[in-house]
This record gives C-alpha cells, sequence and structure tokens, in this order.
C-alpha cells in the first residue's frame, strides 16, 4: 500500500474553518474550551496526508453531551479508540476529508496533538526531518498503516522530546498510537 503525501495546500485553513464552524454551532450550550486545528495540515509548508484533523476541547463533565450533540449532525462516535480522554468520530457524507475527536481538556492525547502541532510550527529543522520521513515512507510500498507509523516513530519521539513532554508521557503516547490504526483497519473505517 502507498499512503498519500501530498505538499501543503493553503486550502487546508480554510476547510478547517469550515468544520470549525459547523462543529461549533451543533456544539451549542455544550461548553467548548477550543477547537483545534492539529496534525500535518495545521502547519504551513509541511507535506500531509491530506485530512484535516480537528480536537474539539471540553471539559469532562462536557464530554457525553459533545458527542451527543455531534452525533446529531451525523457524526458517529467511535470510542477512544484505546487512547485515554480522546473521544473519535466518523464524519458524515460529504465535506472535507476529516478527522474529529474530542478531547478532554489537558488530557494527554490533546497535549500529543498540540506538542507537535507546535514545535512544527515553530523549529524549521523538526518540520524538515518530519517532512523528509512522511516522503521517504509515502515512495515505499508497505504492508499496512502501522508500517508507516513505525517509520515516524524515532522523528516523532524527537518531536515530543523537543516540545517538552516527559519521557514517561511520550512512552505512553507511543504504547497507545499503533492500537487506533489496527482498530480503525478492523472496522474498514481507515480514510488516508
Amino acid at each position: 500500500m502507498r499512503v498519500p503525501v501530498v505538499p501543503y495546500d493553503p486550502a487546508w485553513v480554510e476547510a478547517f474553518e469550515r468544520i470549525r464552524s459547523e462543529v461549533l454551532s451543533a456544539l451549542g450550550e455544550v461548553a467548548v474550551d477550543a477547537v483545534e486545528h492539529v496534525g500535518s495540515t495545521a502547519v504551513v509548508g509541511l507535506v500531509a496526508k491530506p485530512v484535516i484533523d480537528v480536537d474539539v476541547v471540553v471539559p469532562e463533565h462536557q464530554v457525553e453531551a459533545a458527542i451527543v450533540a455531534l452525533g446529531a449532525i451525523g457524526y458517529r462516535h467511535r470510542g477512544e479508540l484505546g487512547i485515554p480522554d480522546r473521544h473519535a468520530f466518523r464524519a458524515p457524507a460529504g465535506g472535507p476529508a476529516r478527522h474529529v475527536y474530542v478531547c478532554v481538556a489537558g488530557s494527554l492525547a490533546l497535549r500529543n496533538h498540540l506538542a507537535v502541532r507546535d514545535t512544527l510550527r515553530r523549529d524549521a529543522g523538526l518540520r524538515a526531518e518530519y517532512a523528509a520521513v512522511k516522503c521517504a515512507l509515502a515512495e515505499r510500498d508497505l504492508d499496512s498503516m502501522d508500517e508507516y507509523l513505525a517509520g515516524k516513530n524515532a522523528v516523532l519521539h524527537k518531536i515530543l522530546d523537543a516540545a517538552g513532554l516527559a519521557s514517561d508521557e511520550i512512552g505512553a503516547i507511543a504504547a497507545v498510537n499503533p492500537a487506533e490504526w489496527v482498530w480503525k483497519r478492523r472496522q474498514g473505517d481507515y480514510a488516508t
């Protein structure tokens, strides 16, 4: 299999804003701390799989209300997928390709996403290294998405270390992420 990795597209910012607007409208009375554009599409100049990653940040006591509100507009709740305090959703048809997550404010899952995004935004050297790894992996015929993720592990470890996450936090992140992709493949729900 080949993992599609494409050059940065400024239209990703507009796509995120459309998703953000849709999500905030649906959440209505739910207390939302933030709606964050995360993942590689959130980093200007970085190559990426053309899928917008969105973290809806809520206090823990608002998670269930957020799940219900997103379900009302066609998002299908898929659970935590092995990553505590991060609830994944399958987006309804139409609109930009996207992964939407409801994350508990302050959770390790959220801090992971923000740390990678923010570090890549400010560190040109790590951004170039990460891009080179992703491009090299995209050129290979891989057996699975797990192989793609494993190929990025070393550079992601460097990024999280540069972000200041503790080694036990980095270990916890590495331990749970492969399980997510295995589950998605079993469900036939991996979209680029």
